[in-house]
């Protein structure tokens, strides 16, 4: 039975939902809301004062109590609908409640220094707790070589902009990669040479062959959960890398921004090979933790660090600086580790079901890539299907799926690649979802045969 206290805390939380009280409206007098409510006063204080604890409500002096919010409805997803287009993190998993307490605890340890400038490369305080926080990744280094960026998008923006030690200037990608590093490249008209990842990854002797016989400056992969192909490199494969790259004089831009996720913890990332400043180790927070902070760090070398410091500040000043102490609070309490061995388990239990259903509804002549990943996975077409086509078909099923073509450079561009994630469709759609594909693959198949 609820007491009075919550039976107003109901009444207010109906009056929000059904829009009777709007974001920024004032909430009745404490007065006025007990006669109405035919309760205590005391019960009405008691009520607000929880409100405003759960960031429901905030209180003006002299002016009573207003609703926290925006005009905007929260739009929920279609019912039916099963959406391997979208690739953040899953709603229900995403640790808000911990991270408001985290903020609220910044604000009162730090205070005015969370809103004042603040050094371009981050908090010097969470670099500290960041270089021990990714030495559970094998990669040790000085918290003087990381930098705390807006993304980690932020810092492969900025390095494929900055000269390298080695004076080169190509770039070379995995083809198809993720298209915002695409556009990073593209929209400066950069020098680049693609290199085919597949199923099985890359050709290492193609591989060498570029780094010997082109001016490169910088390979771009990414050494886990590939994005879009999901794969991930064996060890005695980076290791590989990491030799050509020394034989070349080639630096490597590693993306790890899944690492955590990985649950073979004999896999070292490439920087663990050579972490002397050959490999620039990137990790993201956004696909495990809350996309909105954009928050990721990396590891440079001594040799670029003035360079990277100016071209950040020239784009930002700094990374928010209230996002990044409640970023060194989750860390230092040990929360991120139980957020992360959640997350693990729930991916490799996605990626399994994944698996088993490509296995089972898939038509002949389709591959697949990356399913045990349980985040990205593709599907490379038969015959003469393009991706657009079938993504329109699957549509009319229900189904989202992403077209891959633009997650390649223009020379290397293919159009019969589709993108899935896993990482918001719940486990018992997942065998329904890859069904309807299966069966769209064989009707888009047939029309277009129909129509030769």
């Amino acid at each position: 039975m609820l007491t009075k206290y919550e039976e107003v805390i109901k009444e207010i939380e109906a009056r929000t939902e059904d829009g009777r009280l709007m974001p920024g409206e004032r909430l009745p007098s404490v007065r006025v809301l007990s006669k109405e409510l035919q309760c205590s006063i005391n019960s009405i204080i008691k009520a607000y004062a929880e409100l405003e604890r759960e960031h429901k409500v905030y209180a003006v002096p002299r002016s009573g109590y207003f609703l926290v919010g925006t005009s905007a409805k929260q739009q929920s997803r279609p019912s039916g609908l099963i959406d391997f287009l979208s690739a953040g993190p899953d709603r229900s998993k995403m640790p808000y409640r911990d991270y408001q307490h985290c903020m609220n605890q910044a604000i009162d340890l730090y205070k005015e220094k969370m809103f004042q400038y603040s050094e371009p490369l981050g908090l010097l305080s969470l670099r500290h707790q960041l270089s021990k926080q990714i030495q559970d990744l094998q990669v040790f280094a000085d918290p003087e070589r990381i930098a705390v960026v807006t993304g980690s998008q932020q810092a492969l923006d900025i390095l494929v902009s900055l000269p390298f030690p080695n004076g080169k200037e190509e770039i070379c990608v995995e083809q198809p990669t993720h298209f915002s590093f695409i556009d990073s490249i593209t929209s400066r008209g950069l020098p680049f040479v693609g290199i085919e990842m597949t199923n099985r990854g890359i050709n290492l002797d193609q591989l060498e062959e570029i780094f010997r016989d082109r001016n490169i400056k910088c390979f771009y992969t990414v050494s886990r959960f590939q994005n879009p192909t999901g794969y991930c490199y064996s060890n005695e494969e980076k290791k590989r890398i990491v030799e050509l790259a020394q034989r070349y004089d080639v630096y490597l831009i590693e993306d790890d921004y899944m690492g955590d996720l990985d649950t073979s913890r004999k896999a070292d990332p490439m920087f663990a090979y050579d972490p002397s400043g050959r490999v620039i180790y990137t990790k993201s927070f956004s696909k495990v933790l809350l996309p909105g902070l954009r928050l990721g760090t990396a590891v440079l070398p001594e040799t670029m660090i003035d360079d990277f410091t100016k071209a950040k500040f020239a784009a930002d000043v700094h990374t928010p600086v209230l996002t990044q102490g409640a970023l060194e609070i989750y860390l230092e309490s040990g929360m991120y580790e139980t957020h992360i061995h959640k997350l693990r388990q729930q991916y490799k239990r996605k990626g399994t079901i994944l698996k088993q259903a490509y296995l089972d509804y898939l038509p002949k002549g389709t591959t697949f890539s990356g399913a045990e990943s349980g985040f990205y996975s593709t599907i490379e077409l038969p015959g003469h299907i393009k991706a657009k086509h079938l993504a329109e078909h699957l549509k009319k099923k229900r189904v989202l799926v992403q077209d891959a073509a633009n997650m390649y450079l223009p020379p290397y561009k293919k159009e019969n690649l589709i993108r899935l994630s896993v990482s918001q469709v719940a486990d018992e759609h997942i065998g329904e979802g890859v069904r309807k594909i299966g069966e769209g693959i064989e009707e888009v198949l047939v029309k277009s045969v129909y129509f030769m």
